[in-house]
């Protein structure tokens, strides 16, 4: 059989980093293609180059058997590929249909886009409602709008940049019968994730990568996820040494906090309630766009709204203080968006260092450089970062690397309460298992810890409790001992029981 695409001897050199060396790939007609590699292997630059975003040193591209240059992503939708990636690009003010027909034929009316997308969300049971405007829709409907647009170009190759990082569990099963549908239909999809339980459930074929190489290809459906992994870094992830959780007094606490969005398609909070205590890691679970991020900027002090009393820490009112303040008082934080609050790209990993660590500022203002540089470097080495000194700008690294970094910067600091959200966003799972780790110690060391993810595997594996935010409310919270899979599903579509024992507070403190 013709090869649907068929990579040769791809090679793309940036300035101290060999991104992609000689790799050759082949995926069939009908096929779903893993691509599996630990941070940094090349993943991201190889998809890039088969989308035409970006041009490759050497080697060959073949699809359909005839061999192609594809210089932009326009002429990689004529050939028939189509890619949708992992941060999404509508507009919150357009309809679905609006923000479909902008990628597509201008020959076609509105009337007849429409037509359309309800004609293929039928058939492959998506259920996008093409009238409504997006910045009314949860993001897993904006995914399905993602995807109905790659499928309105009828693509011959569908590639997938971690397709599942923002869908609730049940959401993912929809999704991946979707996939196996198009894939009977012929349609050959590569599929990016860290998931191995999903590339083994979903997958026919799968190539691993590492350091910029092709190591290995296997059938998933025969491999187990130790397996993989030693094929992807070339050990099995470390074991996470969980022990019950010595609880101290209250460290944060959150009453009667209702905070109006400025956003106009933004989330507002509403009467939110709880209490974190020393030593213990709080989870906060659900879908992205419910009220997380505006919540953690209230809690961090880039939205200092709250009203007075509404957020104290170790029993000081800092509801109006600034990120600076509660830094003082032990907090730090880490943002969901890397890039522009995490890290500033065009400053060096060493500056960015500097944005939190206090600790490296001399009496009087003076910087001891030296000692940043120093302290770079062990952040560098102790969470595997991959980057090409301390003096690399940010938006060098990849996303995976920058996430270790800032992870690495802000569980360095030894804070008395930490606020993460997405703590494992992007990274592979020999990273993963490590920063989880190191949550789990800073947690025995009598750090109090909230962690808001859409991992709810990782929230099961390191929290001790755990609460669903939706449409800017907040679950009670339940015992991680307590909690299933299932009902932590049911409470991201809002049904929970609003008389739970536990109370908004959790079963052993109240806020």
């Amino acid at each position: 059989m013709t090869p649907r695409l068929e990579l040769r001897g791809i090679t793309k050199q940036y300035p101290g980093v060999l991104a992609n060396d000689a790799v050759s790939l082949k995926v069939r007609p009908g096929e779903i293609h893993a691509v599996l590699g630990e941070n940094g292997a090349g993943k991201s630059t190889l998809m890039k180059i088969i989308f035409g975003s970006v041009k490759p040193d050497a080697g060959e591209v073949f699809f359909n058997g005839e061999r192609v240059t594809v210089k932009s992503p326009n002429e990689a939708r004529a050939l028939g590929i189509s890619m949708v990636f992992q941060h999404f690009s509508l507009f919150d003010t357009l309809t679905a249909a609006e923000n479909v027909w902008l990628g597509l034929d201008r020959s076609l009316s509105l009337a007849d886009v429409t037509q359309r997308i309800r004609q293929v969300s039928g058939e492959y049971g998506l259920e996008v409602d093409p009238d409504r405007h997006v910045h009314s829709l949860s993001v897993g409907e904006r995914q399905r709008i993602e995807i109905v647009r790659a499928l309105m170009t009828n693509p011959q190759l569908l590639i997938l940049d971690e397709p599942t990082s923002v869908l609730v569990p049940q959401a993912v099963e929809k999704l991946f019968g979707t996939l196996r549908h198009l894939a009977e239909r012929g349609c050959s999809i590569l599929y990016i994730s860290h998931k191995l339980d999903e590339i083994r459930s979903l997958c026919h074929h799968c190539t691993v990568m590492r350091g910029g190489k092709v190591t290995g290809e296997v059938d998933p459906r025969e491999e187990s996820n130790a397996s993989l992994s030693r094929l992807m870094i070339g050990s099995e992830p470390a074991e996470l040494q969980r022990t019950a959780p010595m609880l101290g007094d209250v460290a944060l606490a959150v009453k009667s906090l209702s905070v109006p969005s400025e956003d106009p398609f933004g989330m507002s909070l509403k009467d939110i309630h709880f209490a974190l205590c020393s030593g213990e890691i709080l989870g906060i679970a659900g879908v992205s766009g419910n009220g997380q991020q505006a919540l953690m900027a209230v809690l961090s002090g880039e939205d200092p709204r709250g009203a007075p009393g509404s957020v104290t820490l170790f029993g000081h009112d800092v509801s109006r203080q600034s990120p600076m303040k509660r830094r003082k008082l032990g907090l730090n934080s880490v943002p969901e968006e890397r890039l522009g609050r995490g890290a500033v790209p065009t400053l060096s990993l060493a500056k960015n260092t500097l944005l939190t660590r206090m600790d490296a500022v001399g009496p009087g203002g003076w910087l001891r450089m030296p000692g940043v540089i120093g302290m770079t470097n062990e952040l560098i080495d102790r969470f595997k970062v991959k980057a090409a000194g301390p003096h690399a700008l940010a938006r060098s690294l990849s996303g995976g690397n920058l996430q270790k970094f800032i992870m690495g910067r802000e569980i360095d600091a030894e804070p008395r309460v930490l606020l993460v959200s997405q703590p494992t966003w992007g990274v592979d799972v020999g990273a993963a298992a490590q920063i989880r780790g190191e949550l789990l110690k800073l947690r025995d060391a009598g750090c109090a810890i909230l962690v808001v993810s859409e991992e709810l595997q990782e929230l099961f594996e390191i929290c001790d409790r755990l609460m669903v935010m939706e449409k800017g409310r907040l679950s009670p919270s339940v015992a991680v001992a307590d909690a299933t899979v299932e009902r932590i599903g049911e409470w991201m579509s809002g049904l929970w029981d609003q008389h739970a024992s536990a109370g908004q507070g959790g079963a052993h403190v109240q806020a």
